[in-house]
């Protein structure tokens, strides 16, 4: 009767045993499956839906600086004057362009290099996220008519930005906008930006 007793007593402790090893394997696979599904679900969302891109170089200051990390949206592909958005149309760089949206396609753009002003159809821009007045002349004989399927494209720091006002750079065509900047992730968290 003792050996039925031990063998019993045995047989419930490795069967104890094998089923804590069970739901410590099923949990650990649960884990890893829930870990693979969101990881996929990320690279997911960041190459469909959103894309992160660094700021290269100092034109768009003070709104974006040398290093800023980027979230751009390519769902919305709807332009509009004062969207900043990342340009992948090749140019004499060899590099992506950061860039805010000045004229549309059909708009007239006028600038005046005396007194720093930009006219959009007539109309004097109030800009109020530029760091300085708009002196830096570039190689077009203004006012220009923004041909139909195209932007004009200046950096914030006017002074110090390579951009449509210079024929290597020129109109954007609006198949190579890459998408808005919608969110600065890092170094200072921003949600959105003036226009």
């Amino acid at each position: 009767m003792r050996n039925n007793e031990e063998f019993t007593v045995n047989f419930n402790e490795d069967s104890s045993k094998k089923s804590k090893r069970s739901r410590i394997w099923k949990f650990i696979y649960e884990w890893l499956d829930s870990l693979i599904y969101a990881i996929l679900l990320i690279l997911l969302v960041f190459t469909v839906f959103f894309r992160v891109v660094s700021v290269d170089g100092d034109s768009m200051n003070p709104t974006l600086f040398d290093g800023d990390r980027l979230t751009v949206t390519a769902i919305n592909k709807s332009i509009d004057r004062g969207d900043i958005v990342v340009i992948t149309q090749p140019n004499s760089l060899n590099e992506p362009l950061v860039k805010r949206v000045i004229a549309v396609g059909g708009d007239e753009i006028d600038i005046d290099f005396n007194d720093g002003t930009i006219k959009i159809n007539g109309i004097t821009q109030t800009e109020s996220y530029v760091l300085d007045e708009t002196n830096l002349m570039g190689d077009f004989v203004y006012p220009l008519i923004v041909p139909q399927g195209y932007v004009f494209v200046m950096g914030d720091n006017r002074n110090n930005s390579y951009d449509s006002r210079f024929r290597a750079i020129g109109f954007i065509d609006e198949r190579y906008i890459l998408g808005k900047v919608h969110t600065r992730l890092y170094p200072n968290f921003k949600w959105s930006f003036d226009k």
